[in-house]
Formats: structure tokens, sequence, C-alpha cells
């Protein structure tokens, strides 16, 4: 099912997407989510806070900003495959960031938010017929599928995982 040609996507996307070694966009969905789960899971608590420089995320805030932007592309790929056409406008991560604070949150609450909004992605992509997954929408000022976006919020989370990894710990 991993059929993506690459007008099904803005090229910015396509490192995202090729981190996802599945072929069936509802497996990759699951699996990230469990890998990632698992992998914070194993994260000493101290380093939850933790910036690895001064004006760098704490993985608390990744992991916040890894629900938003879940939550808008789960939201747009909704949309397209309800076959609304009206293009819809990107969204500036830096300051979503910017208006929160992850201090008040305990990391607990924040995995659990995740795992939440990727069970309702999951059933979300569940839902979607062979002609919703193929349809196409403008986001951000550039065409995109149903099905590219499932990948996306998958690789996604890989990426985001890959850098914590590296970085934080």
């Amino acid at each position: 099912m991993k059929n993506l040609s690459p007008s099904d996507y803005a090229e910015f996307y396509s490192g995202y997407i090729s981190l996802v070694p599945e072929v069936h966009c509802v497996n990759a969905l699951k699996n990230s989510m469990n890998d990632f789960v698992n992998f914070m899971e194993m994260v000493p608590f101290e380093k939850y806070n933790y910036k690895y420089q001064v004006n760098k995320w704490t993985m608390k805030d990744v992991v916040r900003h890894i629900v938003d932007a879940e939550r808008i592309f789960a939201y747009r790929a909704l949309r397209i495959a309800r076959f609304d056409k009206t293009p819809m406008s990107g969204f500036e991560e830096n300051d979503y960031a910017a208006n929160v604070d992850t201090t008040l949150v305990d990391i607990n609450n924040l995995i659990e938010e995740f795992i939440l909004v990727r069970k309702s992605t999951i059933k979300l992509f569940e839902s979607f017929s062979e002609k919703m997954l193929s349809s196409k929408g403008m986001a951000s000022g550039k065409e995109i599928t149903v099905l590219a976006l499932g990948f996306i919020i998958s690789g996604h989370v890989i990426h985001h995982q890959n850098v914590l990894q590296e970085r934080y710990l």
C-alpha cells in the first residue's frame, strides 16, 4: 500500500515518509506508536525537561509538538478524505511551542495524550476507503493525498524519536 508517487506530497515530507518501513499505513501508525511509547518509557525522568542547547525544546516540548502536529495532519486527512477542496493553511510549529508550558504537564499525561490521539488517528485511517486514501487536497500550498498524510504522521514520530535518542540521551 505504500505506493506513493512524488506527486502525492511535497518534497519536504519525503524524509519522513522514507523513515517508515511498513507498506501498510495503519500498520505503520500502530508500530510507530508502540515504538515511541516504549522509547519514552525508558527515558530517565530527569531527562524530560532537559535541553541539549539553550534555545531548543525539552523532550516534553517535543512530545507536545508531536501531538499537536498529529492532530493537524489527521484533520487535514479527514477534510481531504471527505472531498473538501478548501485549501488549508500551514502552521508554525515554533509559535505553537511558544504558547504552551510543558513544565506544568506530567510526562505520563503527555504520553497518554499521544496514545489517545494516535488511537483516534488509527481509527480514522481504518475508516477510509481506497478512494478516500487516494484523494488529493491542498495543504500549505501543496497537493497531498490522504495516504501520504498517514505515512507522514508515522514518519514524523520516527524522525523525532531519532532526534531525541541522538541529542537528548
